[in-house]
C-alpha cells in the first residue's frame, strides 16, 4: 500500500480564504484523507478530517469536524478503537494458529498409526458418512478402480 504525506503550514498573514491554519495530506491506493486545523470567524480553533474518493468518475468528499474542546475525548476514543482492534487481531490469528496445529495433529497422528495421512474431500452433497466410508475402504489395502473385474474360472494347466 502506497503512502505518500504533504504538509502545509500557513501563518496568520497567509491564512486561507477558509481559515486553514495547518493542512496535510496522506495518499492511499483509492483514497486520500486531509487533516486540516482551521480557525472560523469567532476564533475557535477545529480540525477537519476530510475523505476524498473517486466513485464512478465522480469525487466523493466526506467530513467531520471536531472542535479542540472535545479533542481529548475524540482521541481517546480513536485510541481505544485502535486497542480493541489489534487485540481483535491478536485474538484471531492465535486462534488460527490453534486450529491449524490442531489438524496437523490429527492428520500426524493417523499417519504415525498406520493410517492414511492424506485428506478425503467430499464431493458437493456427498454426506460425511460416505466420505468415512469411502476413508475406510481405502485404508483396508484393496485397489478399487471401478470396473468389475471378473476372473477365469479355468485352471491355469487348461
Amino acid at each position: 500500500m502506497e503512502q505518500q504525506k504533504s504538509t502545509l503550514v500557513l501563518g496568520k498573514e497567509n491564512m486561507g480564504i477558509r481559515g486553514e491554519l495547518y493542512t496535510t495530506q496522506v495518499n492511499l491506493e483509492n483514497r486520500s484523507y486531509f487533516f486540516n486545523v482551521k480557525e472560523n470567524r469567532n476564533g475557535d480553533v477545529f480540525l477537519q478530517i476530510v475523505e476524498s474518493k473517486i466513485k464512478d468518475g465522480v469525487d466523493d468528499r466526506r467530513a467531520i469536524v471536531v472542535f479542540a474542546e472535545d479533542m481529548q475525548r475524540f482521541l481517546k476514543g480513536m485510541t481505544e478503537s485502535l486497542d480493541f482492534i489489534e487485540k481483535d487481531s491478536k485474538e484471531k490469528s492465535k486462534a488460527k494458529a490453534a486450529k491449524k496445529a490442531e489438524k496437523e495433529a490429527k492428520y500426524s497422528k493417523s499417519a504415525n498409526s498406520g493410517g492414511a495421512s492424506k485428506k478425503v474431500y467430499r464431493r458437493k452433497g456427498e454426506s460425511r458418512l460416505v466420505a468415512e466410508r469411502k476413508r475406510e475402504r481405502e485404508d483396508d489395502g484393496i485397489k478399487r478402480t471401478g470396473r468389475i473385474h471378473v476372473a477365469s474360472k479355468r485352471n491355469v494347466e487348461d
